[in-house]
């Protein structure tokens, strides 16, 4: 199969240029090229995506595509130059206008009114649902054969947001130094998040088996609790857990979700029950698999040993022992 990513550099697109190579294709992958390579293997053909079609690329046909812009006019032109392939397109669980109803499929679930497409909104968290859907509409209406991912938290190596290495780096701190590790209540509530590998995969996987549909791409749900447990299992760490409540959090300045003096995956009140507790049946029945998050942690801390300047969000080791001490006074 000749297969194109739009992208290729970074993170998600990377990975699945990756799978594409290691499954024999032949891969070109289209981006600035300033962000990082492309990997062994695949061709890099500059463009810019708010520019024209660039010359190498016009009138090329290609069995796949692979997306995952969020800017409607890129993904316009994209697929007006080639309608004739299997288009994947990856969205956002955040195109979904219900997220208090737990359970929700992409069948029952509305989503939201997308962003008129004649014109680009400036994109930030307000818009970023409403473009994604515009999104989609244009790959469904232009496109020969359409797929629509729309994964939650991608999680792994290589993850630029620095949310999940919070915790294989918070637990392997724990194993070396014996202290405790903060923990937000409640702890059992539901966590979504998916290996950037598996998902990876998945996209070649439904590429070759000309998969069409819409469909969810996390793990089935699982309390955070058993998340922690995982994690501490792939870090090697057996750590006295100490949870504080919300309140205990604020008062201490510790926020949820991400950025400084943070506790990722902690989504507090930002979120509803629905958000993160999808049934994702169809999608493991569609070919999306997941592995044990322990195996995530243990390839996370390798690539964070390998990435001295990786991205990690969220409270310092030292931050957190000072909130556990305050806490406990």
């Amino acid at each position: 199969m000749r297969i194109l990513v739009l992208g290729g550099t970074v993170f998600l697109s990377r990975a699945v240029a990756a799978a594409v190579v290691s499954r024999g294709h032949d891969v070109t992958c289209a981006a600035r090229g300033v962000s990082g390579t492309v990997p062994d293997g695949a061709t890099l053909v500059p463009w810019d995506r708010a520019d024209v079609v660039p010359a190498e690329l016009v009138g090329a046909t290609f069995d796949a595509v692979v997306d995952v812009s969020r800017i409607p006019s890129h993904v316009r032109r994209a697929v007006e130059a080639f309608p004739d392939a299997h288009w994947t397109f990856v969205s956002t669980i955040n195109v979904y206008a219900d997220t208090a109803t737990p359970g929700g499929t992409p069948a029952t679930l509305p989503l939201l009114d997308p962003v008129e497409t004649d014109e680009d909104p400036d994109s930030g968290p307000e818009t970023y649902g409403a473009m994604k859907v515009a999104c989609e509409n244009l790959v469904r209406s232009g496109a020969a054969a359409a797929l629509v991912i729309r994964p939650g938290l991608i999680v792994g190596p290589g993850d630029p947001s620095g949310r999940f290495a919070y915790w294989p780096s918070r637990f392997a701190q724990a194993a070396r130094d014996g202290l405790p590790v903060l923990v937000p209540e409640p702890t059992d509530t539901p966590v979504q998040l998916v290996d950037v590998r598996d998902l990876a995969e998945w996209v070649v996987t439904a590429a070759e088996a000309g998969t069409t549909g819409d469909f969810d791409a996390v793990c089935p749900p699982l309390p955070r609790s058993e998340l922690l447990a995982q994690v501490a299992d792939g870090a090697g760490a057996n750590p006295e857990l100490v949870p504080l409540a919300p309140e205990v959090l604020a008062e201490h300045e510790v926020v949820p979700w991400s950025g400084p003096r943070s506790i990722p995956f902690w989504a507090a009140d930002l979120v509803d029950a629905g958000f993160m507790a999808h049934d994702v049946t169809s999608s493991l029945e569609a070919g999306l698999t997941i592995r044990p998050l322990a195996e995530t942690t243990r390839d996370t801390l390798a690539w964070l040993d390998a990435t001295p300047d990786a991205k990690i969000t969220g409270l310092t080791r030292t931050e957190e022992q000072q909130v556990l001490a305050a806490a406990r006074a």
